[in-house]
């Protein structure tokens, strides 16, 4: 797969995490984003939490990747770990409320991160390897 595609799929895939609370609570975390970045211009302060904060500096941070013609994998990795945090606070909240929506609804972004971190890694040892022989 290529980086550029695994990062965008990376981006989507952080948009559909699913968060049920209280009784017919609900949202996707699109919607929740779309609510922040509207909150953020009327009301910055309330906006402002590592858990909204974070995952956002993720996605600006792949979206950069995604957009340079040779980016560096820092960029890749630390938006993975950004938006990894809040992921994998999902998946935990949702195991640990038995909720299997709210679980596998993180499981997308999680395993192509894990495939990511797999293909930058080989892709730096082709380089290297490529760079040792000439």
């Amino acid at each position: 797969m290529n980086l550029k595609l695994l990062n965008a799929l990376l981006i989507i895939t952080s948009l559909f995490g699913y968060l049920e609370w209280g009784g017919s609570q609900h949202t996707f975390l699109f919607k929740a984003e779309g609510e922040l970045l509207a909150k953020f211009f009327t009301d910055p302060v309330s906006a402002l939490h590592p858990f909204t904060v974070l995952p956002l500096i993720g996605q600006l941070l792949l979206l950069i990747s995604l957009l340079l013609r040779n980016p560096k994998p820092w960029l890749a990795f630390t938006g993975m770990a950004l938006i990894g945090l809040l992921m994998l606070m999902v998946l935990l909240v949702g195991i640990l409320s038995m909720n299997l929506k709210v679980a596998v609804s993180s499981l997308p972004f999680i395993i192509l991160s894990v495939y990511g971190i797999m293909k930058y890694r080989s892709k730096k040892k082709q380089e290297t390897e490529k760079t040792a022989a000439s």
